[in-house]
């Protein structure tokens, strides 16, 4: 049994969450949220949802905003109290393999790790082997290079996803730019590649409006129904309705009512930049995120109260210099911790981020920023915590070198959470332990501590471990694992099922068929 294989168990669960924030600060922010829905409001570009917070209580003023209608909304605290009281505390996000749903429960700790950002660039690691100047000798080493986002880089991501065992649920994390691929075919063809390499919870947002229902269609071939699609939800839904600051966006708007009266799991996903788009400080930032989070699962659950729905906070920090995106940072610890905080504090499972780098490559800095936020931010237990595979350059590019090196240092995160062992069985055996040893021979606990290694009681170590004068071999060994698990056998979707999809799901590719 390898190290990665001891590691399996789903998620990590955190024993006793962190509380950065304490109860007076948590009501602080809940009041300043609040306070900010209703002066200055919302500027919101759907008339559905205006209407809709009308007729909840909220007051609106129409107004334009360049070429588009808008209304200014005061939204009471009452209505999103209303609203926080219908939202489930519970969420399923299914999958084709029963043993992989994912469970949420915004009071438990437990807390799942998966894929995205629908990165531009896959980073290819070829080896190549040089003559060195120096001494003369011969050495392999780690060659990169980005190429731009297809289908079948979609489709190898989902297949190498499935393969790791703290990868929970997966969200698209290629942006495929194929020649064939449409506005009109996209989404179809990113949910199926996904669907069809991984039997995994998939995630995801859709592009284009027209396009969810072929989704939720080949959703519910693959499980039997619409009825049998709400009970185990395949494909769950991702939408950034929010424009930030406070802004609701009309498209988006639409795909979250037409999803929550579907019955099917979706993250309100608010990503406000501290420095340009919101407050840098941490108050500032969490308050807002907050806002912005309320008011998203408020149009939720008044277009169906009940409706499975996520609070989403993908809260980021700006560079000073150039106004890129930082995740690397303490400050996106500080906004992330405190989040999870306000999600469970309303009852309502929270969506979070860790282990984005920063760095365009894998290497110090990269594993530095990964490993910095893998340990903080799940100390205060989010229910899902996307971005944590492979993500290199912000967001910009996916690395599935990386990614297999992200999967065990979330192994190495799992054991951080692990409960100590305190009780009064293992007091006992404890003192039997060390009792035996000091009546042998050599007073050496070496034979207890292998077995407790062979049984995945303690940690293994890093199981790619380079020669001393040469890390290159780290990167050239992930490789070859890499390739061990591009070889297994593929999960597709069976053939039956594959045909009915493509005979009803207009703009499918044929390409995509495993069958053919």
């Amino acid at each position: 049994m390898n190290q990665a294989d001891r590691l399996s168990e789903r998620g990590i669960v955190v024993h006793k969450p962190y509380a950065r924030l304490s109860q007076e600060q948590i009501e602080m922010i809940d009041k300043a949220s609040l306070d900010l829905l209703e002066k200055p409001g919302i500027l919101c570009y759907h008339e559905e949802s205006v209407s809709m917070l009308e007729k909840a209580g909220a007051t609106a003023k129409k107004t334009r905003e360049g070429e588009h209608d808008a209304w200014w909304v005061s939204i009471p605290a009452k209505v999103v109290r209303q609203a926080l009281d219908t939202a489930p505390s519970r969420v399923t996000l299914g999958a084709r393999n029963p043993d992989n749903k994912v469970v949420l429960d915004a009071e438990g700790n437990r807390v799942y790790f998966g894929s995205g950002s629908e990165t531009n660039y896959w980073l290819e690691v070829k080896p190549e082997t040089f003559t060195s100047k120096v001494d003369g000798h011969e050495r392999t080493i780690p060659v990169m290079k980005r190429n731009r986002g297809n289908l079948d880089y979609l489709c190898r991501s989902a297949h190498i996803a499935e393969q790791l065992d703290n990868l929970d649920f997966f969200i698209r994390n290629v942006n495929v730019q194929d020649s064939d691929i449409t506005t009109e075919n996209k989404d179809v063809n990113v949910f199926f590649a996904a669907l069809n390499n991984i039997t995994k919870p998939v995630v995801s947002g859709v592009a284009d409006f027209d396009q969810l229902e072929s989704i939720v269609n080949m959703a519910e071939i693959i499980v039997g129904g619409r009825e049998e699609l709400v009970k185990n939800p395949v494909v769950s839904f991702i939408t950034s309705v929010i424009k930030s600051p406070l802004q609701v966006v009309g498209e988006t708007a639409e795909k979250l009512i037409a999803i929550a009266k579907l019955g099917l799991p979706v993250v309100i996903s608010t990503s406000p930049q501290g420095g340009s788009t919101a407050p840098i400080d941490e108050l500032g930032m969490v308050a807002q995120v907050n806002a912005e989070a309320l008011a998203g699962i408020t149009i939720n659950q008044l277009a169906n109260p009940g409706a499975p729905v996520i609070y989403g906070a993908v809260p980021v920090r700006a560079r000073m210099d150039d106004l890129h995106d930082m995740y690397g940072v303490p400050e996106f610890c500080h906004y992330n911790m405190d989040c999870a905080q306000m999600a469970r504090y309303y009852k309502v499972p929270c969506y979070s981020t860790a282990g984005v780098g920063d760095a365009k490559v894998p290497g110090i800095q990269a594993s530095v920023e990964k490993m910095y936020t893998y340990t903080a931010v799940p100390f205060a237990a989010p229910g899902l915590v996307h971005y944590a595979f492979g993500l290199l350059d912000k967001t910009q590019t996916f690395s599935p070198e990386q990614a297999v090196l992200d999967n065990h240092k979330i192994g190495m995160a799992k054991f951080l959470h692990r409960e100590s062992g305190v009780n009064e069985e293992a007091v006992e055996k404890t003192k039997k332990t060390i009792e035996e040893v000091m009546h042998s021979p050599y007073r050496m606990y070496a034979r207890y501590a292998r077995g407790m290694l062979r049984r995945g009681e303690i940690f293994g170590g890093f199981p790619f471990e380079g020669e001393a004068e040469d890390q290159d071999q780290t990167l050239l060994q992930v490789k070859e694992h890499l390739n061990e698990l591009e070889a297994r056998e593929h999960q597709h979707l069976p053939e039956d099922i594959c045909k009915k999809i493509f005979e009803s799901t207009p703009g499918l590719l044929d390409r995509l068929n495993p069958y053919k």
